[in-house]
């Protein structure tokens, strides 16, 4: 069976990160922008990291330009317009295609784990949140209407 634990994605500075280093904590995987509506949620993201960091809870930030191209910049002008607007301290991975030919292997299994409405696979939009248990399973996806702070119940209950 297929978990969390079975990939690899590239980080925001150009390394490598081993998602089995992730087993054993509840994550939160996002597809971020920066010049779209729902951008805002990068503060309710990093309140929720800073709540339950220390519980073994991640937030994982996958910028997409996918949608309306509202994530235009370079790897390094995202990591900069999230420290100085939200003063992100969780991790950015390098921008990556959630939908498609191309997607993100880590995005295809998330997809297929937890359907989007009447059981659609692809994203719709910016800020779609897939929450994954410690044992490395998607417990959930939530649409980008869904504002950080309401997963907070459900993030809890997985602590």
């Amino acid at each position: 069976m297929t978990t969390i634990a079975d990939f690899n994605v590239a980080t925001n500075d150009g390394s490598k990160l081993d998602l089995a280093e992730m087993q054993g904590k509840v994550l939160l995987i996002v597809n971020t922008a920066s010049k779209c509506g729902f951008t805002p949620q990068y503060k309710g993201l990093q309140e929720l990291h800073e709540r339950y960091s220390e519980q073994g809870f991640d937030v994982l930030g996958f910028p997409s330009n996918q949608f309306g191209e509202q994530e235009p910049g370079s790897n390094e002008e995202i990591a900069e317009f999230c420290s100085v607007n939200y003063d992100i301290s969780f991790p950015l991975m390098a921008k990556v295609e959630v939908n498609g030919d191309h997607a993100e292997p880590l995005y295809k299994w998330l997809r297929e784990e937890a359907k989007g409405l009447m059981g659609t696979t692809s994203i719709k939009w910016n800020f779609t949140k897939f929450l994954v248990d410690r044992d490395g399973n998607v417990v959930r996806r939530y649409p980008p209407t869904v504002a950080p702070a309401s997963i907070a119940a459900d993030i809890e209950k997985l602590l």
